[in-house]
């Protein structure tokens, strides 16, 4: 079998696509194609071995949750898995006052290979006597739509964003200056 330049990029342009395309955006959030659930996932290139990147995690949650040892569920350095469960407040404003809106769970799935990262946030669910999948704030059909909603969606999302961006800080090699001989 032959191939040529043009059949190479052709096949390579697939696979990145078929492997790109586990996820979709609705409404400007990613969503998981399989499970239709709000998921957020990247690989994160950063300098290391799998040992080194979860010990530097390990470094990120102590300083990240204020009870370490509660929030993770998994913490597996020969598989390099960790699982945390955790939450964050939602809250509705009503001129000056803040009022608590629900508490809303979520899991983070950190794996850690030589090089790279990957976290993996889903199974975000509103705090209730049942459990209320996120995703229902998308549906405006639904007989229990408020446009508060669309705020609790925002606010998600801000407070996601914000926990990556501390992650993929912490995760960063920690720059040692070499000492200054007198």
């Amino acid at each position: 079998m032959k191939f040529t330049l043009p059949g190479i990029l052709l096949i390579i342009t697939a696979a990145i696509c078929s492997t790109a395309s586990a996820q979709q955006t609705i409404n400007g959030y990613p969503v998981d194609k399989d499970t239709q659930l709000i998921t957020y996932q990247e690989v994160v290139q950063e300098p290391g071995t799998a040992d080194e990147l979860y010990v530097r995690c390990i470094e990120w949650i102590n300083t990240q949750y204020k009870n370490p040892a509660d929030v993770c569920r998994v913490r597996n350095r020969e598989s390099a898995v960790i699982e945390i469960l955790h939450r964050f407040e939602l809250i509705n404003m009503e001129g000056d006052a803040k009022l608590n809106a629900g508490i809303v769970n979520y899991l983070l799935k950190l794996e850690f290979k030589p090089g790279r990262y990957r976290y993996t946030i889903t199974d975000l669910t509103l705090r209730q006597s049942s459990r209320f999948p996120v995703e229902r704030w998308f549906d405006k059909s639904d007989k229990m739509y408020s446009p508060l909603w669309d705020d609790y969606l925002v606010q998600l999302d801000t407070q996601i964003r914000k926990l990556i961006e501390s992650l993929k800080t912490g995760m960063a090699p920690v720059v040692v200056k070499p000492e200054e001989k007198w």
